[in-house]
């Protein structure tokens, strides 16, 4: 495994079309550190992904804060999110990381110190901890008033809506809701999402659209059609993330990060931009 060559990825590049905040945070990014190794039931990393090459991406997109998820690759190791997260500093950076039921309380209280705020559920290949530990996570998260951020496919959402309902902490609906295929923006899943945001503890994050979009970019005009309903229904539940460095697809996939971040152009007003990019992620991860 080899760093990656900066002539093969779009560190660089033409500003985005979007300018952003004071305190714009990118809510979704990962990291893969050298001398850390993929873990037995995860994808191998393709390649490194480091906090300096990062911080290209987060000075041409003029993002001050960032979110550090872990990635699958490294399933219950969190020691290289923890390690990314000292060399970020704790004024600028968070961390999602994967919570097993049998994770130590002392544990989550070194990973809180360093800056972790919230557990990752994936009911997708590859996730580390899925719905069916979920709720135990859960019970050990809230003394610490952490959130799950939460991913699967939106067409099965029938599969996980009672389980989403149980949840009394914050929580993350992941990736746009992640219709696999996309669905109307009108269809009856959308509108549970809908009634699930009212309730006041999920939240829905705008990142990684290109995953799931048929029609594709820059525009993604089937995904954009989900993401412009729930950010006109719930603005204050809302957050964005880059999904940085896009590993989930081939590498000639791989998008450019200003289109990723001048989505929200045509599906936020300035004002509610504004909400998405800086206020509710401070809201949400206490920056």
């Amino acid at each position: 495994m080899a760093l990656i060559p900066d002539n093969t990825r779009p560190l660089d590049g033409p500003q985005p079309a979007l300018a952003t905040p004071p305190g714009a945070t990118d809510c979704h990014i990962h990291l893969y550190l050298p001398g850390y190794e993929a873990q037995p039931g995860g994808p191998q990393i393709p390649e490194l992904a480091t906090v300096e090459h990062y911080r290209r991406v987060q000075e041409r997109l003029d993002l001050e804060r960032v979110v550090v998820t872990q990635p699958n690759a490294y399933q219950l190791d969190n020691s290289a999110l923890l390690e990314s997260l000292k060399i970020l500093g704790s004024s600028v950076a968070r961390g999602v990381a994967v919570v097993s039921p049998d994770t130590p309380v002392q544990k989550l209280e070194e990973w809180h110190a360093a800056g972790v705020r919230g557990a990752r559920i994936m009911n997708l290949p590859g996730g580390a901890v899925t719905t069916e530990q979920m709720h135990t996570v859960e019970r050990l998260i809230r003394p610490f008033g952490w959130h799950l951020m939460v991913q699967f496919n939106g067409v099965q959402l029938d599969d996980y809506l009672d389980g989403l309902h149980q949840i009394e902490s914050d929580y993350i609906i992941d990736h746009i809701g992640k219709f696999m295929p996309p669905v109307p923006a009108d269809d009856r899943r959308v509108d549970e999402i809908l009634r699930l945001l009212d309730r006041g503890n999920a939240w829905f994050k705008i990142c990684a659209g290109y995953e799931a979009s048929v029609t594709g970019g820059p525009h993604y005009e089937d995904i954009g059609a989900i993401a412009k309903r729930v950010i006109a229904h719930a603005p204050e539940r809302i957050i964005w993330g880059s999904n940085w460095p896009h590993v989930g697809v081939p590498r000639e996939q791989y998008p450019d990060d200003a289109e990723q971040l001048d989505v929200l152009l045509p599906w936020a007003s300035e004002p509610v931009r504004q909400k998405i990019l800086a206020e509710n992620p401070a809201r949400l991860y206490g920056f």
